[in-house]
């Protein structure tokens, strides 16, 4: 598939699912939401992969990365990001998670020896400008006060984690795993792991059978996860994590955009120029000579 549609895809998934996840954030645990997420699309990606034959047997070493990027990937970034967002302004949450461009742009030149691209990294410090100036009301009224601090610190964490996750998708495309493949097994993985987790701590595993809650788990396990991870994935592999991870800024626009329309928010003066920014900085980070 052409690499813009793959991009434009992403960005605007992505950009809609926060809708959905509003409604699994109540009936079951975030622990168990997102294992019942990953494990419905896990189920989805074996009978795409298994009878078309496109589920590739891995040595136990790729299957040890595999499962790393189950873990930063498909799982532990939620989790650490929807237990901090109780306590956050989406806003805030939005900040921190665009900075896995900086994160990206670090990890990939330290573990993959990729070479930093001048125009990438002016490109991602403009974007963090422009989500800034976007979300400039919640950063100004941000408080310093423990829980403040503990729910900025769990969604830093998940942001790291995440970017965790690129580098080793990157470093499984680059030993010529499929994307199918990882994906598969990764959200495999994860679900594993965090009903593993649940049983460990207690968490109570149920699946809520509102309708609101089916139809969203529904949206965000084919297309938020089934689709948008293997376009995701797949830009990792062609344009690399510090480019691919552009995406995390643009996406709460495509949010914004449909809060504009559906629940009335108005543009400032400031959220207008962060737009500018950040997509005069997706347009460097984008430039396909490197420097």
């Amino acid at each position: 598939m052409n690499t813009a549609i793959l991009y434009l895809s992403t960005v605007l998934i992505w950009g809609t699912t926060w809708i959905a996840i509003r409604y699994q954030l109540d009936g079951a645990a975030p622990m168990v939401s997102i294992a019942h997420r990953f494990a419905l699309s896990a189920a989805v990606m074996l009978l795409l992969t298994v009878p078309a034959r496109r589920l590739v047997r891995l040595a136990p070493r790729d299957h040890g990365f595999v499962f790393l990027q189950g873990l930063c990937l498909f799982s532990g970034n939620y989790l650490f990001i929807y237990t901090g967002a109780a306590d956050l302004a989406s806003g805030l949450i939005a900040v921190v998670f665009s900075t896995m461009v900086i994160f990206n742009i670090a990890g990939g030149a330290l573990f993959l020896r990729l070479p930093v691209s001048p125009w990438v990294a002016v490109g991602g410090v403009l974007g963090l400008s422009g989500m800034a100036g976007i979300f400039l009301p919640e950063l100004a009224g941000l408080d310093t006060s423990a829980v403040t601090l503990r729910a900025l610190g769990l969604c830093l964490l998940g942001t790291v984690c995440a970017s965790a996750g690129n580098i080793i998708a990157a470093r499984n495309h680059r030993h010529q795993l499929p994307v199918l493949t990882c994906n598969t097994w990764g959200m495999l993985y994860g679900c594993l792991t965090l009903y593993a987790a649940a049983l460990l701590s207690g968490t109570p595993i149920v699946l809520p059978l509102e309708r609101d809650y089916l139809l969203s788990l529904v949206y965000l396990a084919l297309f938020g996860s089934v689709f948008a991870f293997w376009a995701y994935v797949t830009l990792i592999g062609r344009i690399g994590p510090d480019r691919a991870s552009y995406t995390t800024l643009l996406f709460p626009l495509v949010a914004l955009a449909v809060s504009t329309v559906f629940e009335g928010y108005r543009w400032s003066l400031s959220a207008a120029l962060g737009l500018v920014l950040v997509l005069a900085g997706n347009w460097l980070a984008m430039r396909r000579n490197r420097a």
